[in-house]
């Protein structure tokens, strides 16, 4: 179990600036600290972050009892194709599992145009083992030693320094696999084995293949990173444990993710839910639509009620990715999108991003292509400077770049042009948060937005206005947001077993596979150290109707109960069910948590009516107006502020456009109404 002792650092890596966050567990003060990324070694501005945080705060490296942190290097790798050379090895006569998947195309795909992605294994390094385990578990041809030692040798020819392990209904029995990974670690001792059973032991083999491809695949590169993270956090004097993020909105220890480092992806995106919720929780409202956007990409999640809903249909890049991962939709709109026109002349913005090198043109360090920052700055929506006074903008140069790249080539006017770019943008995000609401049978209408990133609070009014949304909520700390989620993360993980269809008709067989999952619970509680009166299990039974290729998870109350809380599950989320349906039982899941302190709330104090710093001019579509400055720091509960406004804080700027107020809350977040 991590320290209690009083201070806390979480530290979250994006694509252009790297968030930390410092924080003193009693009293709840915090400080924050912003710092560009380093791409080439991540690690290096996780370093530097936590030294400005505590340079900050004038605290010693030696109070520090928890260590939180959110990768994006697993998605990266996946995202990019870069991780290890990996094999893959399967039962005799399904080598082309990959080859074949699922015989489908993405659904926003066009089905004459799709071309299929290149496989994350080619052909030639898919290896068969003889062997075979039918569906109930029962050996039908045991496993040939003499075969493994042939694909082993294959390997070694192969140049691989990643396996994966994936045998026909090893979730079933997974013996097979176990001896495999045995025979693979003794022969090839510098190899990452990944076992599919110790990553996804649930039915479908293409899901499966993948799971397990993908961990073996990030897999060396994570081990690294975190031993590199523990070597720099262990040189400035932290004796802390290092927790990192998963996808499902949970924590875990460093050894529990160099075996499953697949669990990250995501990671980060997921810490910003979290903090979100508990924004959310603390300004008393249930329903929000959050919309994180940093410089490369704008993540979006619902939540209802005050719970983050979990998916197993979740994909990275190309490849679905079944793990248990919040459930959000991503896209490439940030900061940092590259505005372009089209050879048809149309203007489009995204995926391609500036990144942090060199960053939008604005930020003087030699970019030169027009970004989503760069017309906020054209328009006057961005005080003079950034990061505390620490970068000073140049708006001669985001002028030029907007002007060159966008207004020139469609015949606009600057300003005009530069409002084209973030209606494009604006619009992109609005169809992401459709996605999540509307298509999902919510009414956005019914809910608050929350947004954050360092470039959320620039969007949030005129995304809520696109969606008929009144009220927007702006965290205490927007651009850091993903870093503080993190304090507020429970250490979580899912203990998943399909059942055979007999099985899942017998209660005694279901109470024996949940005590099965519940042992491995309480080994992982073990192993994470988290005390007894800190344990929590969740069971839940993921169902479908006959014929339906995709389960619903439904909160298990036992065999009897199945089926009526199935069916109100299914109308819930589809809006009908099927009286004459067969509900059957697909897998059986053990949600696990140990519960860390959270950190203590503290109070905004009393605020004595908001005294603009300053004006500054902002170009709106009837004209130059001049928006009152204020600083976001020197504001106090219930002060108030009318649009058009711009409120600026060290990681963030908020837009308050004309029609808008904005109210200081005493939980200190700023709660926007429109008029």
């Amino acid at each position: 179990m991590p320290s209690t002792d009083p201070l806390s650092v979480a530290v979250d890596i994006g694509g252009t600036f790297t968030d930390v966050t410092l924080q003193d567990a009693a009293t709840g003060r915090a400080w924050t600290a912003k710092t560009p990324s380093t791409p080439h070694d991540p690690s290096e501005a996780f370093q530097a972050g936590v030294r400005l945080a505590l340079e900050t705060a004038r605290e010693e490296a030696g109070r520090i009892g928890r260590v939180l942190h959110g990768t994006t290097i697993a998605t990266n790798l996946i995202l990019e194709g870069k991780g290890a050379r990996t094999a893959l090895i399967t039962t005799a006569g399904f080598r082309h599992v990959l080859e074949i998947g699922r015989q489908d195309i993405p659904r926003r795909a066009n089905l004459h145009a799709w071309v299929k992605p290149k496989r994350p294994v080619p052909p030639s390094r898919v290896f068969e083992v003889t062997e075979r385990i039918v569906a109930d578990g029962s050996v039908l041809v045991p496993l040939d030693e003499a075969s493994v030692t042939r694909a082993t040798e294959a390997c070694r020819e192969s140049g691989v320094t990643a396996i994966a392990i994936c045998l026909l209904h090893a979730f079933t029995n997974a013996a097979h696999e176990r001896r495999v990974a045995a025979m693979l670690r003794e022969a090839l001792p510098g190899v990452a084995i990944t076992a599919s059973v110790d990553v996804l032991p649930v039915v479908r083999e293409y899901e499966r293949s993948l799971a397990a491809i993908l961990n073996a695949q990030v897999m060396p590169a994570v081990s690294t990173y975190v031993e590199r993270l523990e070597r720099r956090i262990a040189e400035d004097g932290i004796a802390a444990p290092l927790l990192l993020m998963k996808s499902n909105g949970g924590v875990a220890g460093a050894a529990s993710i160099r075996r499953a480092p697949a669990v990250t992806a995501l990671s980060g995106p997921a810490a910003g839910v979290v903090g979100a919720r508990a924004v959310a929780a603390a300004a008393g409202i249930p329903n929000i639509l959050t919309v994180d956007i940093g410089g490369t990409s704008a993540d979006i999640c619902l939540m209802k009620d005050g719970t983050i809903a979990l998916t197993q249909r979740g994909a990275v890049g190309d490849w679905p990715l079944p793990l248990p991962m919040l459930d959000m939709v991503t896209i490439g709109a940030g900061g940092g999108s590259i505005a372009r026109v089209t050879r048809d002349g149309a203007l489009a913005v995204g995926p391609e991003s500036a990144g942090a090198q060199p960053g939008p043109a604005c930020y003087g360090r030699g970019g030169t292509l027009a970004t989503v920052t760069d017309a906020h700055v054209v328009l006057g929506h961005l005080p003079p400077s950034l990061l505390g006074g620490r970068m000073t903008l140049d708006v001669a140069a985001a002028e030029d770049a907007v002007r060159k790249g966008v207004a020139e080539p469609l015949g606009l006017p600057l300003h005009e042009a530069a409002r084209g770019i973030l209606a494009v943008v604006d619009s992109n995000m609005v169809g992401a948060l459709r996605v999540v609401s509307v298509e999902r049978g919510h009414d956005p209408r019914d809910f608050t937005l929350v947004p954050f990133g360092g470039a959320g609070p620039l969007h949030g009014c005129a995304l809520a206005a696109m969606l008929g949304i009144s009220r927007v909520l702006v965290p205490p700390s927007p651009g850091v947001l993903c870093a503080q989620g993190l304090l507020h993360a429970d250490m979580r993980a899912e203990f998943s077993r399909s059942v055979l269809p007999r099985q899942a008709e017998d209660a005694a067989a279901l109470d024996a596979t949940f005590k099965t999952l519940a042992q491995e619970a309480i080994a992982w509680f073990e192993e994470e150290a988290i005390p007894p009166d800190a344990r929590a299990t969740t069971p839940v039974a993921l169902m479908r109707y006959a014929g339906q290729g995709a389960e619903l998870p439904v909160p298990w109350r036992g065999l009897d109960h199945a089926a009526f809380d199935f069916a109100a599950a299914h109308r819930a989320l589809y809006g009908f069910d099927l009286p004459e349906g067969r509900a059957e039982i697909v897998t059986l899941r053990l949600e696990a948590v140990g519960s860390l302190p959270p950190p203590a709330a503290q109070a905004l104090p009393p605020g004595r009516g908001a005294a603009p710093i300053g004006t500054h001019p902002v170009h709106l579509p009837g004209g130059t107006a001049d928006a009152a400055l204020h600083d976001r720091a020197a504001l106090g509960a219930g002060d108030r502020i009318a649009g058009p406004a711009i409120i600026t804080q060290l990681d963030a700027t908020t837009l308050l456009p004309p029609g808008w107020t904005a109210e200081a809350l005493p939980s200190g977040a700023l709660l926007l109404r429109r008029d």
